[in-house]
């Protein structure tokens, strides 16, 4: 094969891909487009972006929602500047999801008996006055994901395990 078709074939791969992800992308905002004009609620976005299997901070966030955000602010993100953003912060494959180990190292840490469990009031408190805190609609749902038998403890194995996103 010559450079040329190397080059070529290379190209055909890469606009693939690109393709492949802003059709993602596309489908993804589509779901919160609620009027059909192509504009999603500002506050929507962040939903949008981690359906894509994307994990920014809130601080990251923040920042992708800047860069995106009309000059005067309408609380409404135009499909039109999200999806070069967003096709630009895939392709380089930023913000990815923690793998399981790394989920389970943390939990680890805050193990610091080696029981194996956190209870629920442990994780509530770590989730909810450390680092950037969790709002109580994200521990909600990160609770119930999976308790114990008793319901009091967090086997957090498991939890790795359930929280964690294979790799498409």
């Amino acid at each position: 094969m010559s450079t040329q078709e190397d080059s070529n074939n290379n190209k055909d791969n890469t606009d693939s891909l690109i393709q492949d992800i802003q059709r993602k992308i596309t489908d993804a905002f589509d779901v919160f487009d609620q009027e059909s004009n192509k504009t999603v609620d500002v506050r929507e976005v962040g939903t949008i972006i981690r359906s894509l299997n994307c994990c920014p901070s809130e601080a990251e966030l923040h920042d992708m929602l800047a860069e995106i955000e009309e000059e005067e602010p309408t609380g409404y993100i135009r499909f039109e500047k999200f999806l070069p953003m967003m096709t630009k912060v895939l392709m380089e494959r930023r913000y990815k999801p923690s793998p399981e180990d790394q989920i389970l190292k943390a939990f680890q840490v805050l193990d610091t008996d080696m029981k194996g469990y956190l209870t629920v009031e442990e994780l509530t408190k770590y989730m909810t006055e450390e680092g950037e805190p969790f709002t109580q609609e994200e521990l909600e749902e990160m609770l119930s994901l999976d308790a114990g038998p008793d319901k009091s403890t967090i086997m957090y194995k498991e939890y790795a395990s359930a929280m964690a996103v294979e790799e498409t």
